[in-house]
């Protein structure tokens, strides 16, 4: 089969910036293994505009002229838009298959003549929640349960049939590739003594919701309350710094190189150059423990769960996919913002030279596998057949309607956690409808628990009801 896949982020032939493009290039060289032929249409930028191959049956094509550096692909003038579609438009006219990674590809009307598949890759960015809302494709691609549910309250309100064309498919982890590697090659890119001090790894990219300021307030507390004179943590530098443009980056660190100063942790903190993914084994296993504490709204999450593989131990925040992905007694979890119980758990970690356990490393093992990942994406994407568009639907919102607490909120101690507030809300009377009402409540049965109409409704407006459709 020709297979063309769309990707609206910059590719490298040696370089992965991210979780998405990984996965998009394992699943494009599985299916090039497999003897199809493969075309990979992507952004071009300054550093990647030329054509080159993942394998021999794999083509990744840097044409595609959207908006760099991220965010804002989409800042474009009309033009730019018009030679998109007509790149893409031109190779489906010969293509027997259209997968979509990450659904960003925003015009609909130019593959409803192709069998199509869409995977969306995250909750959060504009670009793949507009492609969420026009997914007019054959099958929709999620990769966790939350994420599935998140799609289902927001966009699948709209259309009768799009829970039906939705399927999740986890992202899956080469377990023979993330395992305890003995660091090397590692230590070219990263200055540190393996086993002379304790090493805290923060692999996220710059994005202030990716926790490096909790990953700071943490290091603060292990080092000046619990007492790891010595120890070291681990920053990437993003790729992007070496491009001109990137003015909001090289402020985005000049912020946390004032908070580091601050906080009197300059001998601490360790930034290094962006890793390749063949030394990320090696850089996992340099860790003591790895922390996640940001309130970025994952749909995965990858970096927690390989980090394990190799041995060290994660702790992420319940945010998102983390509530779902690994049972509580199989990883340390903190509510978001519990900077004192991170602290406390990576304390105790670290003194105690913990390491993943069999039963977590055997829990990863059977649920997240690339080779049943890859298995199931080639499956979809092949087996795709053209169906029918979408119906639109709307359903009156009226005394009738049920409100739930939806994928993105759950009940924490602190209060009811909004993933996209990144905060709690401290609301007794609609605590009291949840737990009383699990499967929904009116605006009647509110009523009669003596909260008023305008209250549900504000609290809907907020995120934190959504109707039953």
């Amino acid at each position: 089969m020709k297979i063309v896949v769309f990707c609206i982020n910059p590719l490298f032939p040696d370089q992965v910036m991210g979780g998405a493009p990984k996965h998009l290039q394992s699943v494009a060289v599985y299916l090039g293994e497999l003897g199809h032929d493969v075309t990979v249409l992507c952004t071009q930028r300054s550093d990647s505009s030329q054509p080159f191959r993942w394998h021999e049956n794999v083509e990744v094509l840097p044409v595609l002229p959207y908006h760099q550096p991220f965010p804002q692909p989409y800042a474009i003038p009309g033009y730019a838009m018009a030679a998109i579609i007509q790149t893409v438009g031109q190779h489906l006219q010969t293509a027997d298959r259209f997968y979509m990674h990450d659904g960003e590809f925003l015009f609909p009307f130019v593959y409803r003549h192709v069998p199509t598949v869409v995977s969306l890759r995250d909750n959060v960015y504009p670009e793949t929640l507009h492609g969420s809302f026009l997914f007019q494709g054959d099958t929709l691609i999620l990769i966790s349960e939350n994420s599935r549910q998140h799609f289902l309250h927001t966009a699948g309100r709209f259309f009768k049939g799009y829970a039906e064309r939705t399927t999740v498919i986890h992202n899956g982890v080469d377990w023979n590739h993330f395992k305890y590697t003995k660091p090397d090659k590692i230590l070219d890119i990263v200055p540190v003594e393996p086993g002379a001090y304790p090493i805290v790894l923060h692999p996220h990219r710059p994005e202030a919701s990716k926790g490096i300021r909790e990953t700071l307030a943490v290091v603060d507390r292990l080092v000046h309350q619990y007492g790891f004179a010595d120890l070291k943590v681990l920053v990437p530098k993003w790729l992007d710094l070496k491009l001109s443009g990137s003015a909001e980056l090289r402020a985005f660190y000049e912020g946390i190189e004032a908070d580091i100063a601050q906080r009197g942790l300059a001998a601490h903190i360790v930034f290094h150059d962006w890793i390749p993914q063949s030394l990320m084994p090696q850089y996992f296993s340099l860790g003591a423990v790895t922390l996640a504490l940001g309130s970025f709204v994952e749909s995965f999450g990858n970096s927690v769960y390989e980090s394990l593989g190799c041995g060290t131990p994660s702790i992420p925040a319940r945010i998102s996919s983390h509530r779902e992905l690994l049972p509580e007694h199989l990883i340390d979890k903190v509510d978001y913002g519990d900077i004192e119980e991170a602290a406390r758990l990576a304390a105790g970690i670290i003194r105690e030279g913990r390491r993943t356990s069999p039963e977590t490393m055997a829990y990863l093992h059977e649920h997240y596998s690339v080779e049943k990942q890859r298995q199931a994406y080639a499956d979809t994407i092949l087996n795709a057949r053209r169906r029918d568009e979408l119906p639109y639907r709307l359903a009156p919102m009226n005394d009738q309607t049920r409100f739930v607490l939806p994928s993105w909120c759950y009940q924490a101690r602190q209060g009811i956690y909004h993933d996209f507030h990144a905060g709690y809300l401290q609301e007794p009377a609609l605590d009291q409808l949840l737990n009383r009402y699990p499967q929904g409540f009116t605006l009647a049965q509110a009523a009669a628990e003596g909260v008023e109409r305008d209250a549900v409704l504000a609290w809907y407006r907020d995120g934190y009801l959504t109707p039953v459709v």
